[in-house]
């Protein structure tokens, strides 16, 4: 599984600006541009992307850090994409370089981490919290 994944490998994502991922929609901000929760997500798809294809059944990764600036706002009817690259391998962490881009810039950069883990031993863990209420 981790053993595979080697450095340099990218991933893509990208996705059309439209009145559903703006900063109005998320609630983060109150024009009408691309969101940054909505980039970060998109930096997160393009590091799945170019990951999950190397993970065995049952495992998955999931975010614990993520560290960007958006640097330039993105108007709805623009499209947005995110790549990845694998740039460090620590046992199950997993550490990215991403960036966005418009059709015109670049809008994003940053660093984000992931660890691989085994979904059923997670999901029961998180659901665990509910006997505690």
């Amino acid at each position: 599984m981790a053993q595979e994944l080697k450095i340099g490998i990218e991933g893509k994502a990208s996705v059309a600006v439209n009145d559903g991922n703006t900063a109005i929609a998320y609630g983060s901000g109150s024009v009408s541009v691309f969101a940054t929760p909505a980039m970060v997500g998109l930096m997160e798809r393009a590091a799945i992307s170019s990951i999950d294809p190397f993970l065995e059944t049952g495992y998955t990764t999931v975010g614990t850090q993520i560290n960007v600036k958006h640097l330039a706002a993105t108007p709805v009817g623009m499209n947005v994409s995110a790549t990845s690259r694998l740039v460090e391998v620590d046992g199950r962490r997993l550490l990215f370089e991403v960036e966005a881009r418009d059709d015109v810039e670049l809008v994003g950069t940053g660093l984000h981490e992931r660890y691989i883990i085994k979904m059923d031993g997670f999901i029961n863990r998180a659901e665990g919290k509910l006997t505690k209420i």
